[in-house]
């Protein structure tokens, strides 16, 4: 049967700049308004969006409950939620008794990236690895499926020449490749997928509806590379792959970077629409692609009026309200009419804080990690993203906002986190909450954003309470994907594995 796996947005651009250089402050000529002035305007503003963010606990269980049934809806039939829980077809999870030397390609923007490990086994483990980086022209991003697949098959190349030293494959044997691949795919087996359209700013011909493991099969053929895809895997999925190869207990993995996603190790007869596959471990992963998700999520009118000038209204709610690609646009739309309608900044509104996107949400975590008394770093971040000059009582007040809309995503993401444990702790009594369970994160917002993941793991206790949550482990997993995907290229090898 076929799946279909949608999109993530890129999870590697999230980070926060550790120096911006020397700032020049502007030397203030506004009229320094009171405290009490600026607040008496924003004030109404500030307690309305205070109110219709809110994430008390009732609301939480709610979520997490929703986020299960959708779940279990989703893996009923195609198309029975929001969320489209899609087979992964990996049945087979790394164990640390792999040997041998693999590679991954991960292709999900205007980069790729290659990667190489040499497996030694339990005592082993990753003797060795190595990596490139290799950016896209923009003319092959519109060109032919042909001509970027032989350009992505020639970087192979070059990489696979400088294979040496602790690197080293065994007699008679093809190298084999995990292919990490984010756009939207039709899975149809572990090593195939038929592309259902490019996204990403890519407009390439000739591959819609092609197997693009086969795309990259023939374009490496043709470039004299002795190398095959083992493995097609979504981001998500790699993370938990190489999350597990170190620890057992990994059962979920979340990205929170730019977008957002979680994948799970769930049974296989928990999934109804599941026909004829068979796997041997009777388990599998399954992509949730929970971004999609909407159930009773608390929005205000700037998640709606966000939404409606999106490039996809109505779609990935969740994922604009937890996600690091949206949270400073909702922040920048908080201020735009606060600026208007209370007179935050003066009694003009700044023209650049008109701009969507001005505001970015590693911004938002600069601002928020400023303990000076004058809150400078706040007033030089405004001042050079947005054009704003502002006062401390407006400074105090952009922070509120900040900490308003990042506690909501946070708690909101660790309510769907709860959600896709207590599904399956639903199916079996002591799998999760029994025992240690680990959820592996990825992605820049997590990792970056101090307060989002304290909020994100309070959420996670609050909602489990303190007896289950003790034997549930919240670990940050970086960059796991990559090899991740050449571990799941190893544990789905064609040769007979000598382990």
């Amino acid at each position: 049967m076929s799946t279909v796996t949608a999109a993530s947005p890129a999870v590697g651009s999230f980070c926060i700049p550790r120096s911006r250089g020397r700032i020049n402050m502007p030397r203030f000529t506004m009229t320094v308004r009171s405290s009490n002035a600026v607040s008496a305007g924003v004030a109404p503003i500030l307690t309305k969006l205070k109110h219709d963010c809110a994430t008390p606990l009732p609301l939480l269980r709610h979520v997490a409950d929703a986020m299960a049934a959708d779940m279990r809806a989703g893996l009923a039939v195609d198309g029975g939620s929001d969320l489209k829980m899609i087979l992964s077809y990996v049945d087979t999870l790394p164990t640390g008794n792999e040997r041998g030397l693999f590679y991954a390609l991960d292709l999900g923007g205007t980069n790729f990236r290659v990667l190489r490990v040499q497996l030694g086994g339990k005592e082993e483990r990753v003797i060795a690895t190595e990596f490139d980086q290799v950016s896209i022209p923009q003319e092959l991003m519109f060109g032919t499926s042909e001509e970027l697949f032989d350009f992505i098959a020639s970087g192979l190349a070059k990489f696979a020449e400088k294979e040496g030293g602790k690197f080293h494959l065994p007699p008679g044997r093809k190298r084999e490749i995990g292919f990490t691949f984010s756009f939207p795919v039709r899975q149809t087996s572990i090593d195939s997928g038929i592309l259902i359209k490019w996204t990403k700013g890519f407009a390439v011909s000739g591959t819609a509806g092609r197997d693009v493991v086969a795309c990259l099969n023939e374009a490496m053929d043709r470039q004299g590379l002795d190398m095959r895809v083992s493995a097609l895997v979504n981001d998500t999925v790699g993370t938990l792959a190489g999350a597990r190869y170190w620890d057992d207990d990994v059962m979920v993995a979340v990205i929170l970077g730019t977008g957002t996603n979680a994948c799970y190790v769930e049974r296989m007869d928990a999934i109804p629409k599941l026909q004829g596959h068979v796997s041997p471990s009777g388990t599998t992963i399954v992509n949730t692609e929970w971004g999609a998700f909407s159930n009773g999520l608390p929005l205000t009118v700037f998640d709606k009026d966000m939404d409606a000038a999106s490039i996809n209204p109505g779609e990935q709610i969740f994922e604009k309200t937890i996600s690091g690609m949206y949270l400073g646009e909702i922040v920048r739309r908080v201020l735009l009419k606060m600026a208007a309608e209370g007179a935050l900044f003066g009694e003009s509104v700044p023209e650049k804080l008109s701009t969507p996107f001005v505001l970015r949400t590693p911004d938002l975590s600069a601002m928020q990690q400023d303990n000076s008394d004058d809150l400078n770093v706040v007033g030089s971040i405004l001042y050079n993203i947005a054009g704003v000059e502002s006062n401390l009582s407006a400074r105090k007040i952009v922070l509120e906002v900040c900490d308003t809309i990042v506690m909501r995503g946070g708690r909101l993401a660790g309510a769907g986190i709860v959600g896709i444990l207590q599904k399956m702790e639903e199916d079996s009594t002591g799998l999760i909450f029994g025992k240690r369970t680990v959820v592996a994160m990825d992605g820049g917002l997590y990792e970056h954003y101090p307060q989002y993941k304290r909020y994100l793991k309070d959420a996670v206790k609050e909602v489990l309470g303190l007896e289950k949550s003790k034997n549930v482990v919240i670990e940050h997993t970086k960059d796991g994907s990559g090899i991740g995907a050449s571990l799941l290229a190893a544990s789905n090898s064609k040769y007979e594995h000598d382990f």
